[in-house]
């Protein structure tokens, strides 16, 4: 029950308790408790009013003031919570009374109502003190795993491109030095040098998002569908199949996480297909539609009865639901393996 009904409540019975015996008891009832009520929000003046009105009512009238004794706690509870030497001093004309042989009970209880009043506040300021250190512990924690996460960074940057860096160079190295390379090999040696500059690329953008402490966040823009014929050709010379491009229906316009999402498709795709069917044609199929853009890649590799979906494909598949599209994999009847992507767009 709110805190200021108890004090009306107290009010009407000292009213009540007082007029059965006299109109000047009711009204030293009314002395007692009404400053509570009618001063609630300032509680040093309901305080000192209550408790000077009820000492007077028990020396004076020899009144045992009920109500007010009542109304005196509360005030000194509520003075407690929020000023603790005032509620003490408030509670000192209280330990008067019993010094004189008036009132032990209320010498009893009003001290203790201030104090509870403190302890209580002391609580409260334990309460925010201890979320105050849990927000801290939480920013400290947060503040150490970004520190983690840039420390894994530099030292996945630092292992990790030096080889890939070896890679290209080593490839780029037997290119040139090798007497008598037939082209083809020359080919394939440059096509294996361009990939490990590729993947160093993509790791170092990667990684960028980890490395928030070096305050120079990669800028390199992401892949998108204007990548699309680099990324088809990369394919073709490195399968040596026949990989084809094909577009079908009114380009739209897709938002760059979409954009994201269907190259990293393709990507994936196609190194499946170099995986599991090399050499074999492959199809690269956009086929827009008023607000949607069918992906598909098909190649015409041995036929899979029930291939089994690993990390590739899964993680197509949550490209695809990340920006409210579907994925479909599956055997082609005849032979070969098709991934089908469904993303949204808009009109351009």
């Amino acid at each position: 029950m709110n805190g200021r009904v108890v004090a009306g409540l107290l009010v009407v019975a000292a009213f009540v308790l007082g007029v059965s015996e006299s109109m000047a008891l009711a009204l030293v009832g009314l002395a007692t408790t009404l400053p509570l009520v009618l001063l609630w929000p300032q509680r040093t003046a309901a305080a000192v009013l209550v408790t000077v009105a009820t000492v007077l009512s028990l020396t004076a009238f020899r009144h045992p003031a009920y109500a007010g004794l009542a109304a005196t706690l509360i005030a000194l509870f509520r003075l407690g919570e929020t000023a603790d030497r005032a509620a003490l001093a408030c509670s000192v004309p209280c330990l008067v009374l019993a010094a004189t042989g008036h009132a032990p009970v209320a010498a009893a209880l009003a001290p203790s109502a201030a104090l509870a009043g403190i302890a209580w506040q002391a609580r409260s300021r334990a309460r925010v003190s201890a979320a105050a250190r849990d927000v801290i512990e939480e920013s400290l924690l947060r503040r150490s795993a970004a520190g983690e996460r840039a420390r894994i960074a530099r030292e996945l940057h630092d292992v990790v491109a030096h080889h890939i860096s070896m890679v290209a160079v080593q490839a780029e190295t037997a290119r040139l030095a090798t007497p008598g390379l037939p082209p083809a090999g020359a080919d394939r040696l440059r096509a294996i040098g361009d990939t490990a500059r590729s993947a160093l690329t993509e790791m170092r953008r990667l990684l960028g998002v980890l490395r928030e402490d070096t305050g120079q966040p990669e800028r390199a823009p992401q892949p998108g569908l204007r990548e699309l014929n680099a990324l088809v050709d990369a394919a073709r010379a490195a399968s040596g199949g026949a990989t084809r491009l094909i577009l079908r229906g009114t380009p739209i316009a897709l938002d760059p996480v979409a954009e994201l999402a269907a190259y990293r498709i393709v990507q994936e795709a196609l190194t499946n297909v170099r995986r599991h069917a090399p050499g074999a044609a492959v199809d690269v199929e956009f086929a827009y539609g008023v607000d949607v853009l069918r992906v598909t890649v098909r190649d015409n590799g041995p036929a899979v009865d029930d291939p089994v979906e690993g990390l590739g494909l899964a993680g197509m598949r949550e490209r695809a639901s990340a920006v409210g599209g579907t994925l479909r994999t599956g055997a082609v009847r005849g032979g070969g393996f098709m991934v089908e992507a469904v993303l949204p767009g808009t009109t351009a």
